[in-house]
């Protein structure tokens, strides 16, 4: 270990050295350039005082350049020649070229040269690189079959061809080499031979280990090593591809060289060296994906390990994460300028921060590390990760992984759904039992990690609140997201989930640790208090943890209602901030209380209900987020306005009407409103509801116009008619099913499922009239005048019948009669209102009524009533047939006068 971190120390300063030296060398390379384009054009070279004469200033600027590429170019016997071969082709054939077809020859000129170079500068070399390669291992082959030489003079060819190839492409190199053709560039000759070297040399060196053992592990590990170290280190001369050839020896060496006791230290020494090798490389070249393909590697070994869990070295997996972080954190980020603090993303970071998030999760969940308390090494991976993110700006995913694995890992202690690991198996899955590290060590990790990421999270996000929002954003995330998930899982696995004093308190302690953060990071904005995402995250927790306070301190009623009358806090705060999330965390508290009532309607249990009408837990459940659902959205309306307090109107508006459906539901049925049995009035209360909603999109639509609101208030009338029609007239009629209709003359079940879905529907037709397409208004006033003449037929049946008014317990004449006397007085209802309304709708529904009624005196009651009952129907039946007559004639007369 020692050794290797002499190693990785020397690296470090041979980078920092080389890094000095190359900017030295690249000023020297352009001066030098610059005098030999000069020397080479002729052009007079001036002392630094002289001035061109004015008539020289119109030429450009930048000719230069152009002198020295072609200076360049020209510097290459192969280039002088190409170039006067091509400049007497085109002497030769110019003046016999018609002046039409010369782009087209120019054309067919380049597709034929484009060809040409792939085939004879690229293609030929690439395929000649491999065929040396190839070549040199096929003449040992040959060797060995032949028996032509002894093993040890093969090896010694073998190894003096993969020297040769090497010592070829940096003697081509050093001679002058250039590309001479345009887009031959990754045919580079010196590379490409020294690839093949390489190759060669590492097939050498294996044979003498693997086929022949002239050489123990030990020299053949060291051997392979240097060769692929040598190798990536060339590639400062000869390009990346080179690189990626001796990364890869260099990280398979260890799987072709095994050992009978095989030493993690020097296995992990090896690659951490290795990896700061390349990224010397790397950081000098600014190559991102060899650097990533290093990280990648690195990691996978590390994994690897870690699969023989029972067996593995824990302080050498920590040494090489620590390595891998400071890799990352000294030597590839080191000292790259940004142009804006906290600007730019290093997506090679993305796999350091993979692997050491998987170490540390590991750590946590596997049952061997488990067992040997690894939730502390973990832990520190975990805030190591916080702190590379937080000293490296660009490596912001680093953070990512610190918030996933520690979400993850404390998720897992939430019985029944931990998540396990078996690393020996090769396995990650979910178990029904709790780990073994759910104990008290867990609970301080917890607590630790939770300062971590609300100190580095919240300074982060105030660093980078005016220069990049989205980071800041990042980091006031996952300050709130990772405290508030273990506090969740140390309340489910360490707390009383019934009611928990202590983890409230902490709970109320995280609101104002969140809101003064919030407030913190607005005031560092650019302008201030503007109230950007990262704000929003830091607000958005507090509304969680006060959530969570409320739940932990409190029983389900005073929860459900505390919840709805917290709505009213981030109305009020926006008096003195106009964070556009503050509108919206009252929305989430609309939100949240309709869940609590989903999931239960009796707001306390069914069992501590009371059954005393109206004053019992639903007025407070209901009503209390009612209104203050409604002075949120009051309020909203006179600051910050917009979609937030359009919500809370419609929250105010649908608890309101929940309030009475369920009081009336309630006394309807002595107390208790969750029977599992489908009756008119649970159907009656979703159809009220259905209305509501129709209604509140209607409202929403006209203040803030959008198509999905209006198609959606359209969908919700037509769901209520039809559950109008088929449940209410069709399946669940008492007509038909003798249902009890309750023993409260008025305030009964006939009240709930037809007079107030009639004033509903009759209310929101009249709303609609010019909002809404005619027929849909059209059919909501029909509706409304159905449900009323349902209601008052009913109403009679139930007078004259009691509770329950099935029809096969027949009619009597007195009943009869009063039948048609009410027809023909809501005929004349509906058509008083329909003049009124100037609706004709509702004049339409009052002559179709009137003539039932009508057909009702002269079918049916002529051959079922005697006596005075039948002179009194067709009496009736005649005054108010004349009535209505005299009625349309002087509106007639009335209208005709004014035109």
């Amino acid at each position: 270990m020692f050794e290797s971190l002499i190693g990785l120390v020397a690296i470090i300063v041979l980078f920092v050295i080389i890094s000095r030296q190359q900017s030295r060398i690249g000023l020297i390379e352009r001066e030098l350039g610059a005098l030999r384009s000069l020397v080479l054009s002729g052009a007079p070279v001036l002392p630094p005082q002289a001035k061109e004469p004015a008539a020289n200033d119109s030429k450009p600027a930048d000719a230069a350049a152009p002198v020295t590429v072609a200076a360049d170019i020209a510097s290459s016997p192969t280039t002088a020649a190409v170039v006067s071969d091509t400049e007497a082709d085109a002497d030769t054939t110019a003046p016999s070229a018609p002046e039409s077809a010369q782009p087209a020859a120019a054309a067919k000129a380049a597709r034929q040269s484009d060809v040409e170079t792939a085939l004879g500068t690229r293609w030929a070399v690439w395929v000649g690189g491999i065929a040396l390669a190839l070549g040199g291992l096929f003449l040992i082959r040959y060797t060995i079959e032949a028996g032509i030489f002894g093993p040890r003079v093969r090896l010694v060819m073998a190894a003096a061809l993969g020297l040769v190839l090497v010592a070829g492409g940096e003697f081509i190199r050093r001679t002058g080499f250039r590309v001479p053709v345009q887009g031959a560039a990754g045919a580079y000759i010196p590379a490409i031979l020294t690839a093949a070297g390489a190759f060669i040399l590492f097939g050498t060196v294996y044979a003498a280990y693997s086929v022949y053992g002239f050489i123990g592990p030990t020299l053949a590990f060291t051997l392979l090593g240097a060769i692929g170290v040598a190798t990536i280190a060339a590639s400062l001369v000869h390009g990346q591809a080179l690189a990626g050839v001796g990364l890869l020896g260099a990280m398979v060496t260890p799987l072709l060289v095994a050992s009978q006791a095989p030493n993690p230290w020097a296995l992990f020494g090896y690659l951490a060296i290795v990896l700061a090798a390349t990224c010397v490389i790397a950081r000098i070249r600014d190559w991102r994906l060899l650097m990533a393909a290093a990280f990648v590697a690195t990691g996978i070994w590390t994994i690897f390990y870690m699969t023989d869990a029972p067996g593995a070295n824990l302080a050498v997996i920590l040494f090489i994460d620590a390595v891998t972080l400071a890799v990352l954190a000294f030597v590839w980020l080191g000292r790259r300028d940004e142009a804006v603090a906290g600007s730019g993303f290093d997506w090679p970071s993305i796999a350091p921060g993979f692997f050491v998030g998987l170490s540390a999760l590991a750590l946590f969940v596997d049952p061997a590390f488990a067992a040997i308390r690894g939730a502390l090494p973990g832990a520190a991976l975990v805030a190591a990760l916080v702190a590379v993110a937080l000293y490296r700006p660009r490596a912001l995913a680093l953070l990512h992984a610190a918030g996933l694995a520690t979400v993850l890992v404390y998720l897992g202690i939430i019985p029944p759904t931990t998540i396990a690991s078996d690393f020996s198996g090769g396995a990650l899955g979910v178990d029904g039992m709790p780990v073994v590290a759910s104990d008290a060590l867990m609970f301080r990790v917890g607590i630790a990690l939770s300062l971590v990421f609300i100190g580095a999270g919240f300074w982060a996000a105030r660093r980078f609140a005016a220069s990049g929002w989205l980071r800041a954003a990042a980091w006031a995330a996952w300050s709130a997201v990772a405290p508030l998930v273990i506090l969740l899982a140390l309340w489910s696995a360490f707390g009383n989930l019934d009611r928990d004093l202590a983890y409230a308190a902490v709970a109320a302690v995280l609101v104002g640790v969140f809101v003064a953060g919030g407030e913190w990071i607005a005031r560092g904005e650019a302008p201030p208090l503007t109230g950007g995402a990262a704000v929003s995250f830091a607000l958005g927790g507090a509304a969680i943890a006060g959530l969570l306070m409320l739940h932990m301190a409190f029983g389900s009623g005073w929860t459900t209602i505390l919840l709805g009358a917290a709505a009213v806090v981030p109305a009020l705060a926006t008096r003195w901030r106009s964070y556009p999330v503050l509108g919206w965390i009252s929305v989430g508290a609309v939100i949240a209380v309709l869940g609590r009532a989903a999931f239960d309607p009796t707001i306390v249990g069914a069992e501590f209900l009371s059954k005393t009408p109206v004053f019992n837990w639903l007025l407070l459940g209901y009503g209390v987020p009612a209104l203050a659902f409604g002075f949120a959205a009051w309020q909203l309306a006179r600051t910050t306005n917009g979609r937030p307090r359009l919500a809370m109107e419609a929250g105010a508006a649908l608890f309101a009407l929940l309030a009475v459906a369920m009081l009336v539901r309630h006394a309807m049925h002595g107390g208790v409103i969750d029977t599992a049995a489908a009756t008119l009035a649970e159907q009656a209360i979703y159809t009220l509801i259905a209305i509501g909603a129709g209604a509140i999109l209607v409202a929403i639509d006209m203040r803030s116009p959008s198509s999905v609101l209006r198609y959606g208030s359209i969908a919700a009338g037509v769901v209520s008619v039809a559950f109008i029609v088929l449940q209410h007239f069709l399946v669940l009629n008492p007509l038909l099913t003798d249902e009890s209709t309750g023993s409260i003359p008025v305030f009964n079940l006939l009240l709930l499922a037809y007079l107030l879905p009639a004033v509903a529907t009759g209310a929101l037709a009249l709303y609609t009239r010019d909002k809404r397409p005619k027929w849909y208004a059209a059919m909501l006033a029909v509706m409304a005048a159905v449900l009323a003449f349902a209601y008052a037929t009913l109403s009679v049946r139930r007078l004259f019948k009691g509770e329950f008014i099935g029809l096969w317990s027949g009619l009597g004449q007195l009943e009869t009669y009063t039948y048609s006397a009410l027809w023909l007085v809501i005929g004349v209802v509906l058509l008083t209102a329909g003049v009124w309304l100037r609706s004709q709708v509702l004049r339409i529904a009052s002559a179709a009524l009137i003539s039932v009624a009508v057909l009702k005196v002269f079918v049916f009651d002529m051959s079922e009533l005697e006596g005075v009952l039948r002179a009194l129907s067709f009496i009736g039946l005649g005054a108010v047939l004349i009535g209505i007559g005299l009625f349309y004639q002087r509106l007639l007369t009335r209208a005709a006068r004014e035109a």
